[in-house]
């Protein structure tokens, strides 16, 4: 495994590696830390668990921004809930790799969330 985030790293470091000096996936990842254990409070590692899940499936820079915003719209719970889709088998990482490249087409955001949030009930509330 060649993840990026080492367990020493802090959340700044993390950001800093995954975002690539992209500012768009800089602004995300900072949302992620601040907002990601509100979203998803079941994330037993908040915001940090929210980014090794980008770490885990290979989501660096501008394609941090593009899975926000071309794929879930500039919707934070949305993006959350699509990598935590794709933690639980709910999606498949080519199907998400795919939309990502190709502006969201292969996956639909709406169901995905829905269906972590049937299988995660506090998700975004």
């Amino acid at each position: 495994m060649d993840e990026r985030i080492k367990k020493t790293d802090t959340s700044i470091a993390a950001t800093i590696k995954l975002a690539e000096g992209n500012p768009g996936a800089m602004t995300v990842c900072v949302r992620i830390i601040n907002e990601g254990a509100i979203i998803d409070p079941d994330n037993f590692l908040g915001g940090i668990g929210i980014l090794l899940s980008l770490d885990t499936f290979k989501i660096y820079g501008i394609r941090i921004w593009m899975l926000y915003k071309d794929v879930c719209r500039e919707n934070l719970p949305m993006t959350i809930a699509v990598l935590r889709g794709c933690q639980m088998g709910m999606l498949k990482h080519d199907v998400l790799n795919h939309a990502i490249d190709n502006r969201g087409d292969g996956i639909d955001v709406e169901q995905v969330y829905n269906q972590v949030k049937e299988r995660l009930p506090a998700f975004d509330n």
